[in-house]
């Protein structure tokens, strides 16, 4: 079965757990969060602290249902950091900020329920 094909909430094809640890997930702290200007659809652009060895990212989200800038900064959120960055409008994203949709579709952000130190890697 295609993914294209699967309804939305079936599972994805199989893969091997050697392609799992291809995507280098870490754990950020935000830093900074604002609106970001001139997106199609209402988003939040931050700006997260991945420790050393990652360093500091950009990634915007769309994530307004839930959040404003001012909530998001200093919180924890998991995002993929081995993508290629992403343009999105006129801002360049650095990594992809990991959420949930909730029942009506607004994501929620991914983040640990204890702090964990910024650059760890999903185990």
């Amino acid at each position: 079965m295609h993914l294209v094909d699967a309804p939305e909430n079936a599972a994805a094809d199989e893969i091997s757990f050697d392609d799992f640890r291809k995507v280098d997930i870490r754990m950020g702290t935000v830093l900074e969060a604002a609106p970001l200007e001139g997106a199609r659809k209402p988003a939040i652009r931050m700006q997260i602290d991945f420790g050393p060895g990652v360093g500091v990212k950009k990634s915007s989200a769309q994530v307004t249902a839930h959040y404003s800038p001012d909530e998001l900064v200093g919180k924890q959120v998991a995002a993929v950091v081995n993508f290629p960055p992403r343009q999105i409008g006129k801002f360049m994203s650095e990594v992809l900020t990991l959420g949930f949709a909730d029942a009506e579709g607004a994501i929620v952000m991914f983040s640990p329920d204890k702090p964990v130190p910024n650059g760890a890697r999903l185990a």
